[in-house]
């Protein structure tokens, strides 16, 4: 059995923020892999970094040279300034335990999941409408398990058309990457989210 790349949602409320891109990485510095860009398979360079638990996953395993399914975690500050925190390397093969003999291709193995390379799904609060710019702002929360960031919560800039009357509503959106721009393609109103003074 192939492990999902991105597993399916377990709570209505849950907050989240994670994608699957092909590309190739690329440190900065050969000796601190943990910073880089990640090419695309479209030639897109995108600031990348790696984080701890997908450090030592691509130091034992992962040739540098090739293409992976990254499973990456998304930031941005405008709509066109996309970087990728890599959580982790989705290699059906490689990294599963799983019957050589009958390999399928990858993205034949991802269609059968309901997902595609360069998809994101992101699941957080509406929090701002520009429907000028045709872009919507979505602020994710980090899991409780996480107390020790900072901040335990950001916001995503995606590209999209989203009603103003679904403010501060939780949203579940289905999003491509385009370029360096989430684009979203779909979007669910889970509904209003409860005010913490009520």
């Amino acid at each position: 059995m192939i492990k999902n790349p991105i597993q399916e949602v377990t709570d209505k409320f849950q907050y989240r923020a994670i994608g699957i891109v092909r590309g190739i990485y690329k440190p900065n510095n050969v000796d601190q892999l943990n910073r880089g860009t990640l090419t695309d398979e479209e030639g897109k360079i995108i600031d990348t970094v790696i984080l701890g638990k997908a450090l030592s996953l691509i130091k034992k395993y992962i040739n540098l040279e090739k293409n992976y399914f990254w499973i990456v975690y998304p930031r941005n500050k405008s709509i066109n300034n996309l970087h990728l925190q890599v959580a982790g390397i989705w290699e059906p093969y490689q990294l599963n335990q799983v019957d050589n003999n009958f390999e399928k291709d990858p993205h034949e193995i991802l269609k059968e999941l309901n997902l595609s390379n360069n998809y994101f799904s992101i699941r957080g609060e509406l929090v701002y409408v520009n429907t000028q710019k045709k872009e919507v702002v979505i602020k994710i929360c980090s899991s409780s398990t996480s107390k020790r960031l900072k901040d335990p919560t950001f916001k995503i800039v995606i590209q999209g058309e989203i009603s103003l009357q679904f403010l501060k509503k939780f949203v579940s959106l289905d999003v491509i990457k385009d370029g360096n721009i989430l684009r979203m393609v779909k979007y669910e109103i889970i509904e209003k989210i409860k005010s913490e003074k009520s």
